[in-house]
């Protein structure tokens, strides 16, 4: 792998992880970083704000979010090849994870701009190490699709992994996602920790189903959270079948084809396994599909 050029007149871009619920995770290196910098560039001036009154930091902010990164980047750019140094942060965690970020870090290395990210708070790691599920291998899915057919399709790709999955979810959206966690990997034990370092932080083990459960029962949960997957424990086969009894049941038949065919089978295979899904003939399958 070539090593980053690096060029004294240039500016660097630092990658600065901010506490994700409680300050005193914030480092005396982030500190630092952010008081001797030229430029904050936050995902949400205002909560930036309180975290710089908080540690006495007066570095002035700009904005950089999902809705004006593209528009941002020129100027940013231009700053950091000005010999200007710029702290990004977004508003809990680490910069580009499921945040804005990685479009300019991309940059950067294309135009030969140091970038250097700092260690600190997120929420994977703690969440993955206090589940109680295998915390390696690990796979770090972020934020799955929010359209039903776009998440089955998602999961697919990991069913047969054997490797913890971490997933990033929206505290109105969990319940449906374990359902369809529950439809496409099987009954899998998952772990769901929420408000992590912040006082009401709570992890909550079992099943995909007893889990949902317990969400029904409180009538939801409150906070961001931070889902954990068991792994896989059959090795995927030659021909990576995916057998499900639920996955496809919102599907047409020449989607639920369409599904295998995606995922790597032969058109052959893929009708013959929706047959056996379906408990249908092949010739029938063979037949609709290419009528």
């Amino acid at each position: 792998m070539e090593q980053q050029p690096v060029y004294e007149q240039l500016g660097t871009l630092y990658l600065v992880p901010t506490p994700i619920g409680h300050l005193q995770d914030m480092t005396f290196r982030a500190i630092e970083c952010l008081k001797s910098a030229t430029l904050v560039a936050c995902e949400d001036t205002r909560v930036t704000k309180k975290l710089c009154n908080h540690f006495h930091i007066d570095t002035p902010l700009m904005s950089y979010h999902e809705h004006n990164k593209h528009a941002r980047e020129e100027e940013l750019i231009g700053k950091l090849k000005a010999g200007e140094d710029i702290a990004l942060t977004s508003d809990a965690g680490s910069p580009a994870i499921s945040d804005p970020g990685h479009e300019l870090v991309v940059s950067c290395v294309n135009e030969g701009i140091s970038v250097v990210p700092l260690p600190g708070a997120n929420a994977v790691v703690p969440a993955l190490t206090a589940s109680g599920l295998a915390p390696e291998p690990f796979v770090f899915l972020g934020f799955l699709e929010r359209k039903k057919k776009l998440k089955v399709k998602q999961l697919l790709s990991y069913k047969n992994i054997q490797a913890s999955l971490v997933i990033y979810e929206s505290p109105y959206r969990v319940k449906d996602t374990l359902s369809t966690l529950e439809e496409v990997l099987g009954n899998r034990q998952v772990c769901l920790a929420r408000e992590l370092t912040k006082i009401h932080e709570e992890f909550i083990r079992g099943s995909c189903q007893t889990v949902r459960e317990q969400i029904e029962e409180r009538g939801g949960v409150k906070g961001e959270c931070c889902l954990i997957v068991e792994g896989s424990d059959e090795q995927a086969d030659d021909t990576s079948e995916l057998k499900s009894t639920a996955w496809w049941s919102e599907y047409t038949l020449n989607e639920h084809i369409e599904q295998y065919i995606e995922s790597g089978m032969t058109t052959k295979d893929a009708i013959k396994q929706t047959s056996a899904d379906r408990n249908m003939k092949k010739r029938e399958v063979y037949n609709a599909y290419h009528q």
